[in-house]
């Protein structure tokens, strides 16, 4: 099969001219280059401490039984230039080879510089007019700390039984070197890609508060498996990895996958500058002789110094006040999480006049949050779509549900057994009117039985009032708020977190540690992955872990964890790609003749119209790249690296749920296609729909509170006088108190950010991320047929009697807008644009 149209079959062609000189002679060839780094600031150039040899794809050494290696090059006449704010250094090199070593298909650098660097690429051309790219994204560590030197191959794509000859050992090397076995303590530069249980989020140390138990590996608390870090484990219990004092950022994940060193300044600047932002106003209520921590401040403003807002004119402050952020005490203590002098740019950078825009929710009309049509349309169109559901022959398929009641009811009295949480299980019946909007019609809210009530649920049944005003319609509005927070709740821990998040990265680790890098599969999923284990990582530390941001925010707290693990037990990977999706909710059915194989019951679902359009021009990519390598089912069921990796996604990747029926053999292309899809569609259209929306509609935290205070009040109880007599004040008393709605509106502007170095579905880093111009010309394309996508989603937010476009709330559906026009420029909160990975 021909591996790379690209470059016209150069291997055939150097076989037999070599470097051009004559088979007899003695004199050696010249191959040149080009070498790019990148450099962070205050790093220093590698320049002639940085060799690199090359190994033949042609010519085999008899005594390593790998490719002839070319004469050592080393870096040099390096010119510096900006790009997108990177100092970017390119150096040329050139090497010597024997006439008959043909085109180069990898090459070994070391590293004698005392720092690392970040090689970006290289690009050799060789005689005959032929130019050999290596698309390299990677940190180089020096050599007295690796211990040995890095292989890179060429960007020509190969299935295993087709590698030439000199590059077979070299591809088994390299993918043996990278499976990290053991338990040890891994280092910085190690690049060792191993699986672990969620062992990293209890902290015994902290006494019984700190617990949380063990997700993975067990029966009762099922997961998908994270990267191993090998850190040690806790004194207190030894099955738990143990935690720092401080919030860690410095947290291993292998080279490859961390974040680059200006998107880490980026997003942390962003983040403490968001939580100064939205918590200075009561961090100015302490002193320093009271602080010692961030834990001991979080568990000042979290315990003591808490209120509710007085009412609803204070939530708007939250947004207005621009003021000089960090000062004095809180200063010094912010630049105790990462004492360089990288982060004491970052504080200085925080100190000044900022401005953050209203969330969307409230920018056009802000009352529209309170209207029923805009609680229904944000089923449809907000940051959880995915959730609601069709109820199945009743009424022609016009009654619809949100349901957040059976998952949710085995948990619900250790939920509420926390001190000011209030929180039901609820359904949200809803009616499809002939406009296409949908009609809140009833909410039912359940507690848990008790004795007295024979353990039999106690319900609650919300109706819409009929008139504007009166008691009835506060407490609809009460409901309303029960039903958002449970939502809220699923949203952060399943939708986005579980669903995206977590059951991506055993995907992840399996490809790097069964997928040689020049897999051509490897190569199509490469940038799906970029940091995405950086997050994951960053995101135990501070956000799902015990003490941890959700915990704080989020009325399942302590238990957040094990829900997410709950839902687990249920997940379906044949059911995580969106046509799958639709039909399990009967928000579709099969047809056939649509390019999706289904049809939407009703026109206006704008996450489900624009998705299934995502989908589609996917799938079409994915199918005719792997049909270029793929040429019949027998070639899937022969690779021996796919079929490796399969097994190690389904066995031990997840393997909590390894014995589950639904799992399918890789055995025809189209289950290949399926799967590769349904992982695009995962890491890019997914999460960017759960995600970039977060500030739009939760900015404002009356629209999705993530708590409730208080139960909805009984006529004959006491709380009901109290709520007769101010309906605002009880409502505003029932939110969650202040420093939780300040933390959760400073979460989700970082959260909803995008950050300068983003690149977007249909859009590579650099164009020589493959030597293959039929691939080329498949990838511009699929680029094209998502510029048409954008076409017609722009159509549909323009057209009238799609109401659910744009809703009261006037918010057009841009979520799944994937913004082909924006390359690293694109950055803030901008409610659009299609990341290819999850990195944030």
């Amino acid at each position: 099969m021909e591996q790379s149209p690209g470059l016209e079959n150069p291997l055939n062609a150097t076989h037999d001219k070599g470097c051009v000189h004559p088979s007899n002679s003695t004199k050696k060839c010249i191959i040149k280059g080009e070498i790019i780094i990148e450099q962070s600031p205050g790093e220093s150039a590698p320049g002639s401490a940085a060799s690199i040899q090359l190994y033949s794809c042609s010519k085999i050494d008899s005594n390593t039984g790998k490719g002839q290696l070319s004469g050592i090059g080393k870096l040099r006449d390096g010119k510096s230039n900006k790009r997108y704010g990177v100092k970017i250094t390119t150096y040329k090199i050139k090497f010597h080879v024997e006439p008959t070593f043909g085109v180069p298909g990898a090459f070994v650098i070391k590293n004698q510089h005392k720092h690392k660097f970040y090689l970006q690429s290289a690009t050799l051309r060789i005689p005959g007019n032929h130019v050999v790219h290596f698309d390299c994204n990677s940190w180089i560590y020096p050599i007295h700390q690796t211990k040995t030197g890095r292989v890179f191959f060429s960007n020509t794509s190969y299935l295993p039984n087709q590698t030439p000859k000199a590059l077979v050992e070299l591809r088994n090397e390299e993918l043996n070197s990278l499976r990290g076995e053991g338990t040890r303590e891994r280092k910085e530069w190690e690049r060792s890609y191993g699986y672990d249980f969620y062992n990293d989020l209890g902290n015994p140390a902290k006494g019984p508060e700190g617990i949380r138990p063990v997700l993975g590996g067990s029966a009762k608390y099922p997961y998908p498996r994270r990267g191993r870090t090998g850190c040690p484990g806790n004194n207190q219990d030894h099955a738990t990895e143990r935690k720092e004092e401080t919030v860690r950022l410095d947290v291993y994940v292998p080279p490859d996958e961390r974040l680059s060193p200006k998107k880490l300044s980026a997003l942390i600047s962003k983040a403490v500058r968001a939580a100064v932002q939205f918590l200075l106003p009561e961090i100015k209520l302490l002193s320093a002789k009271d602080i010692s921590s961030f834990e001991s401040l979080t568990k000042l403003l979290f315990e003591k110094y808490n209120n509710n807002f007085k009412s609803f004119l204070e939530f708007h402050d939250l947004f207005t006040s621009n003021r000089k952020l960090v000062e004095g005490w809180f200063a010094e203590m912010l630049k105790t999480i990462e004492p360089n002098e990288q982060f004491r740019k970052i504080i200085q950078a925080s100190n000044g006049e900022m401005e953050f825009p209203l969330p969307q929710i409230i920018a056009e009309n802000e009352l529209a949050w309170m209207d029923d049509k805009e609680f229904a349309r944000q089923m449809l169109a907000g940051t959880n779509p995915a959730v609601i559901q069709i109820l199945k022959a009743m009424y022609q398929q016009r009654i619809f549900i949100l349901d957040h009641h059976d998952y949710l009811m085995p948990f619900l009295r250790r939920i509420n057994m926390k001190e000011g949480v209030c929180t039901y299980a609820s359904r949200t019946l809803l009616f499809l009117r002939e406009d296409g909007t949908l009609k809140p019609v009833a909410i039912e809210l359940s507690l848990p039985g008790s004795r007295v009530s024979r353990y039999k649920e106690m319900q609650r049944v919300f109706l819409p009032s009929r008139s504007n005003q009166g008691s009835e319609v506060a407490l609809w509005q009460f409901a309303k708020a029960h039903v958002l927070v449970n939502d809220s709740c699923h949203h952060h821990l399943i939708s986005h977190w579980l669903k995206t998040h977590a059951v991506i990265e055993p995907f992840i680790i399996a490809t790097r540690r069964q997928l040689s890098a020049m897999h051509p599969i490897h190569r199509l999923l490469n940038p799906h992955f970029k940091d995405t284990m950086h997050i994951n990582a960053l995101a135990r530390s501070v956000l799902i872990d015990s003490g941890g941001i959700l915990e704080k925010i989020l009325a399942t707290g302590e238990i957040s964890m094990e829900l997410s693990s709950a839902f687990y037990k249920d997940w379906r990977f044949d059911e995580q790609g969106l046509p799958a999706d639709l039909l399990k909710r009967n928000m579709a059915i099969p047809d056939s003749s649509k390019p999706a194989g289904v049809q939407l019951l009703f026109e206006d679902y704008p996450y489900g119209a624009d998705g299934l359009d995502i989908w589609v021009a996917i799938k079409k990519w994915v199918t005719n790249f792997c049909l270029l390598f793929y040429a019949n089912n027998y070639s899937v069921r022969s690779d021996k690296e796919i079929q490796a990796w399969w097994s190690e996604i389904r066995n031990v990747g997840h393997g909590d749920l390894h014995h589950k029926e639904w799992w399918k053999p890789m055995e025809t292309v189209a289950d290949l296609t399926e799967a590769l899809t349904t992982l695009i569609w995962t890491s890019s259209a997914l999460h960017a729909a759960v995600n970039f929306g977060q500030y739009g509609y939760s900015g404002y935290p009356p629209n999705r509170p993530t708590l409730c205070r208080k139960f909805i009040p009984e006529e004959g109880m006491l709380d009901f006088v109290e709520f007769l007599r101010d309906p605002d004040k009880y409502y505003l008393q029932m939110l969650p108190e202040r420093c939780v709605m300040r933390l959760s509106v400073a979460l989700v502007e970082v959260l909803s950010q995008h950050i300068s170095d983003e690149v977007y579905l249909g859009q590579r880093s650099s164009g020589g991320w493959t030597d293959n111009k039929q691939i080329h010309e498949m990838f511009k394309q699929f680029g094209e047929d998502l510029q048409e996508v954008e076409k017609r989603i722009l159509k549909r937010n323009r057209n009238p009697k799609l109401k659910n476009r744009q809703g009261p709330a006037k918010i057009a559906y841009q979520l799944l807008y994937p913004d082909t026009s924006t390359f690293g420029s694109g950055v803030g909160i901008t409610g659009k644009g299609i990341p290819n990975s999850i990195s944030i």
